[in-house]
């Protein structure tokens, strides 16, 4: 497994996320993430971001979106970040905190599938 190198100034501000996560967040670790079978790891800093969750051993990043990155400048700022970590070969999966909310087996699905594919990638 790869390491992943991140600025050290950014661990204080992800304890705290991880001790205030919003309502989609909490529901997606304790009815999913935290008890699934690959190990995910909550409001991790990876470079210059801090991300939502992290399986590491599927270099797979999870994003939980809310109001603020419906913005242009939320959606430009996404992008830019989704750049960054591909170009770290780290992919990234988004849902809004309503798809979390109103269609939580879909997007279990979709995570499933994503970790699915990484397995399947890894034996060829």
């Amino acid at each position: 497994m790869r390491h992943t190198s991140y600025r050290r100034e950014l661990k204080p501000r992800a304890r705290l996320l991880r001790r205030d996560p919003t309502p989609a967040e909490r529901k997606l670790w304790y009815e999913f993430l935290s008890s699934h079978h690959e190990k995910f790891t909550r409001q991790k800093p990876i470079g210059n971001y801090i991300v939502d969750f992290y399986c590491a051993q599927k270099r797979l990043v999870i994003e939980v979106d809310g109001d603020s990155h419906f913005s242009d400048h939320g959606q430009h700022h996404d992008a830019k970040r989704t750049q960054a970590l591909g170009s770290d070969g780290i992919r990234v999966l988004r849902f809004t905190n309503a798809e979390v909310a109103e269609q939580f087996e879909a997007v279990c699905e979709r995570i499933e599938e994503a970790l699915n594919f990484s397995r399947t990638s890894e034996k060829t």
